[in-house]
């Protein structure tokens, strides 16, 4: 499965990747900085939000049909020039400049998700469910490279303050463009006319369980969100220090990431379908957990659930998916895919706030479950008709 192409994605998803925990770190301090009202701090990161659900699908188009290199050289390129611009408006202080620059690194961090599918199409069949988790897995690596990079470079260009983290930010988009120009994929490329002859609407009333597969991912990702969003307001709510709740957060991404090393080999083993059951169930018992207790070990149970849980339902969710496209179709659904799934995210972040300030941790937790239960029903019963339906 190691082979030359999977070890160039798998490198330029770590380099590339490690952006994505500074600019968690970097939107709201950088906002907060230039804003000139305070309701206006979170503006740079919801430009960044909103960019990446505008762009999911025409970035996939675009894959389909220049070529994943060229994708991934143009999310590159994005990230650069984002970082650059941020830099820019920091220096003059411009907050309209830095909300700006974080249209373009949303875009960038969107040419980033689709190194997993890339992943899958650079490895035989018979490794595409392992391609895709060890792709997820690398994830760990950039989460703990980011902070540090942040952490070293964020006084750089001192005395202007983060400026130093977006030019290192810059810099890796110069670095992850080397193993991506080093590419060599044999991409079936559709043309504009292909792309045009094919609808969303047709490949799903054909084939079903793409919807299914989407709404696995879609769920996993959902309720991660709306669980973890709120985490740390809760711990500190509850009278837990900050550290405590950062370290909470630490092992749930370790929790998220790690298991991409051996999920790939249970699904090839027992089934994406029962992999995402289980994880929809590990889903359900951190809400669970949740609910049954304000202690600092049902945070940590619950957020380590929460993670296992989004990676056996997400990575399931993809290789269902990857495993019912053809070529002509995969530009087009990725595309809707990762709309759906950043759509999915947004909404999910801002109800777990306002729930969280209407009806507390407890009470957003005990809605979780059996919203979670209901969906899972709906999309495992389709999964299981058109089973019966193709036999």
């Amino acid at each position: 499965m190691l082979n030359r192409n999977f070890t160039l994605i798998l490198l330029g998803n770590v380099i590339l990747g490690s952006a994505m925990p500074m600019l968690i770190i970097l939107g709201g301090l950088a906002g907060a900085w230039l804003a000139p009202q305070s309701w206006l701090a979170t503006a740079p990161p919801s430009a960044q939000m909103i960019a990446g659900i505008a762009v999911a699908s025409p970035i996939s188009l675009f894959m389909g049909r220049f070529g994943r290199r060229a994708g991934f050289l143009l999310g590159a390129a994005a990230l650069i020039s984002g970082a650059i611009l941020a830099v820019l408006a920091l220096h003059v202080q411009n907050f309209v400049l830095l909300c700006l620059a974080h249209v373009a690194l949303g875009a960038a961090l969107i040419c980033v998700n689709y190194f997993r599918f890339a992943a899958s199409e650079a490895v035989a069949e018979e490794h595409r469910p392992q391609a895709i988790s060890f792709t997820l897995a690398s994830g760990l690596v950039a989460a703990l490279i980011g902070p540090e990079l942040f952490t070293w470079s964020k006084d750089a260009l001192a005395p202007t303050p983060l400026a130093g983290a977006y030019a290192a930010m810059a810099v890796l988009g110069i670095l992850g463009a080397v193993p991506v120009l080093c590419l060599k994929m044999q991409n079936t490329r559709t043309t504009q006319a292909q792309q045009n002859s094919i609808s969303i609407r047709e490949i799903l009333a054909r084939n079903p369980r793409i919807a299914v597969a989407i709404g696995v991912a879609a769920l996993s990702q959902a309720m991660m969100v709306l669980l973890m969003t709120p985490t740390p307001l809760a711990m500190i709510g509850c009278g837990f220090m900050d550290d405590q709740a950062a370290d909470v957060i630490r092992w749930h991404v370790v929790a998220m990431f790690a298991p991409g090393f051996f999920t790939g080999s249970l699904i090839k083993r027992f089934g994406a379908g029962r992999i995402a059951a289980i994880g929809i169930a590990l889903l359900l018992i951190s809400a669970l957990v949740a609910v049954s207790g304000l202690e600092l070990l049902n945070f940590y149970t619950a957020l380590i659930l929460l993670g296992v849980g989004w990676n056996f339902g997400f990575v399931s969710g993809t290789h269902m998916l990857q495993s019912v496209l053809n070529d002509q179709e995969r530009p087009l659904i990725q595309g809707a895919n990762d709309t759906i799934l950043s759509i999915s995210s947004s909404a999910a972040s801002l109800l777990s706030g306002a729930l969280y300030a209407g009806i507390g941790w407890i009470g957003l937790a005990g809605l979780s479950g059996p919203v979670l239960l209901i969906i899972s029903f709906v999309l495992f019963r389709t999964n299981n008709r058109t089973k019966e339906y193709a036999s």
